[in-house]
């Protein structure tokens, strides 16, 4: 095995493939509003990351039911997820959140998984989380662990936020899913092997890993036009995401290698390339080089010591 993949994880967790079902909630973020910072991430687009979720008119019920109906049928799908998937979805009142996920307690959905910021969790939203009675995941953007990066790119938070989100939600004993982007120019190799010892340290559940699209109107793409952003190359992003997996505790789930978005929405992605085409020269290169996830995650537990012990 080259690395540990989320969809095995899920099957021997619940004894058959399960399907995510995505919410898309009338929400924004506190970097677009103002909050925190306005504009959002220099990367993020109009629509988040939601490009191909219904639209926000429907109730979550209702989008879990249609895509239940769809999905279902399809892969012959019998256990599902559901996946409040765009912006920030634990940046509302506790009450519109409480009415927004115990929808989800639907026959045949396992799990809720909400993608969110770590300045947007709070005890509230966690303990309406545990009401639920299912199984939980927060995905958390990360992106990268150099705080000048995440300064440059407009996050609006920094490591410690993370960090302090993640001891707060593992405490409930909820998943954590930490989304990073590795191959953020101002980022070198030193801070994409930092990001995955964190997370090792952190004990995050799953990992989804994603290359820097340039969406329409953002202010990468304005930046991309201007040539103040330059692109690094799919050769690169390989070289990094290998390191990143050889690093990171084989005990951590992937979810993704590479990520994909609809040409509809972006300038460039995945270098102009397929996705499966990048997967495939990370699969080819870790083959070559007998490389595998966690292979060089020999820093924990006190590595100093072990000669001793």
């Amino acid at each position: 095995m080259l690395y540990k993949e989320y969809s095995k994880t899920l099957a021997d967790k619940y004894g058959e493939k399960v399907y995510k079902l995505p919410v898309n909630l009338d929400v924004t973020c506190p970097n677009r509003d103002g909050t925190v910072g306005l504009g959002g991430c220099a990367y993020c687009g109009s629509c988040g990351a939601g490009y191909e979720s219904l639209s926000n008119a429907l109730s979550a019920k209702e989008q879990l039911k249609l895509n239940m109906e769809y999905i279902g049928p399809k892969y012959n799908a019998k256990k599902f997820i559901a996946y409040f998937q765009n912006f920030s979805n634990t940046y509302m009142p506790p009450e519109d959140f409480r009415a927004a996920v115990m929808q989800a307690r639907m026959e045949n959905i396992v799990g809720i998984d909400v993608s969110t910021r770590p300045d947007c969790i709070a005890p509230e939203y966690l303990d309406i989380l545990k009401e639920t009675g299912l199984d939980i995941c927060i995905e958390l953007g990360l992106q990268t662990v150099n705080y000048r990066t995440l300064q440059s790119i407009n996050r609006g938070h920094s490591l410690a936020e993370f960090i302090d989100a993640v001891l707060l939600v593992k405490s409930y004993g909820f998943e954590v899913c930490a989304h990073v982007i590795l191959d953020f120019p101002q980022d070198d190799m030193d801070d994409v092997i930092e990001c995955a010892k964190i997370l090792s340290a952190l004990k995050i559940n799953t990992v989804k890993l994603h290359s820097l699209y340039i969406v329409k109107g953002t202010q990468f793409e304005k930046m991309y036009d201007d040539g103040s952003l330059k692109l690094l190359s799919a050769e690169n992003y390989v070289e990094r995401c290998t390191a990143f997996l050889r690093h990171l505790s084989p005990d951590i789930s992937i979810a993704r290698i590479i990520g994909r978005a609809p040409e509809k929405d972006t300038r460039i992605a995945n270098f102009g390339m397929s996705w499966w085409k990048i997967k495939d020269m990370i699969l080819e290169k870790m083959e070559a080089e007998n490389i595998r996830q966690g292979d060089m995650c020999n820093y924990l537990g006190g590595s100093a010591v072990r000669k001793f012990l």
